[in-house]
């Protein structure tokens, strides 16, 4: 096992400041200098909308006002890097979800709101055909509300929801396997958690790059597991980990940055893209021990 060259985190650092959002140089401050967790969440509340939920510009691809499920899910792993979730920030964010829910029991990652204002193409086009509940992201958000024991009728809705879809699979995409193996491994059941995983495994692993020498904007095994102890570790060899290690390393940019694997809309999100995309790299290195930083190792959320 390599160690990542002792300027990474500096080059890294360099590169947040001069291109990252101010909440990603606040993230970035907290997980990797000791910086405080307070300006992070003064930052976050800026995101937040009175119904509950969280837009503006949030996820870098919904440019809207409007509060929409998939920036409510990166504000709660936000809120995961700094500590606890609150039962009072799970219960305002709930009561959005039930707001926008689809009797399923589950939320689409965008809503139509998204049609009348700036928003990726990808996600107009599935904004226009009334989307019904998902796993992504209704599964990422109950495994965090389940990690943090914050308890909800919604949650308890939405599990069911996941339960049944995960049930029913036969197939699936890599941005839905990452929501599944984050529900996984926070859902109460263990028993029928491993059962699923166990299924599910070879359907996973077939939308999955685990070849290092094949790189490419693909999602690849530590998108699944960004930490040793993540449930998903178990479905990819040593010699898979270790090469995705190796690759992940060298990917890092001449900036300081990393790229990041969504389609390039406009320049502003992508850079916003690529700040995010850094430090998830950074915690994925440092949890595998190839970053010293001396700040406390965290297990990076769904």
């Amino acid at each position: 096992m390599t160690t990542v060259k002792s300027n990474a985190l500096h080059t890294a650092e360099h590169f947040i400041s001069r291109s990252a959002r101010l909440l990603d140089r606040h993230r970035f401050a907290h997980l990797f200098t000791g910086g405080p967790a307070e300006p992070v969440r003064t930052v976050l509340e800026a995101y937040r909308n009175v119904d509950g939920g969280y837009g503006n510009g949030l996820y870098p691809d919904l440019r809207g006002h409007g509060s929409q499920p998939l920036a409510v899910k990166y504000a709660l792993r936000y809120h995961d890097e700094l500590g606890p979730i609150t039962e009072e920030l799970a219960r305002t964010t709930t009561t959005y979800l039930t707001a926008v829910g689809h009797p399923n029991g589950g939320v689409p990652p965008v809503t139509p709101a998204a049609l009348h204002t700036e928003a990726s193409p990808h996600w107009r086009t599935l904004a226009a055909d009334h989307p019904a509940g998902a796993l992504r992201p209704t599964a990422a958000i109950v495994a965090l509300l389940h990690k943090h024991h914050t308890p909800s009728s919604w949650r308890d809705r939405a599990t069911a929801f996941c339960w049944t879809r995960i049930d029913a699979l036969h197939w699936t995409d890599p941005d839905e396997a990452q929501a599944v193996c984050a529900f996984l491994e926070h859902a109460p059941d263990r028993d029928r958690a491993e059962t699923a995983l166990a299924r599910l495994t070879p359907m996973i692993r077939a939308v999955i790059e685990t070849d290092p020498e094949r790189p490419g904007t693909v999602r690849r095994p530590l998108d699944l597991a960004p930490h040793p102890r993540s449930l998903a570790r178990r479905l990819f060899s040593d010699d898979e980990i270790q090469g995705n290690l190796d690759l992940l390393e060298a990917a890092q940019r001449p900036d300081g940055g990393w790229d990041t694997v969504r389609e390039h809309w406009t320049a502003t999100a992508t850079e916003e893209w690529r700040g995010m995309t850094t430090i998830r790299r950074l915690l994925t290195l440092q949890a595998y021990g190839r970053l010293t930083t001396g700040a406390p190792d965290r297990n990076p959320g769904p």
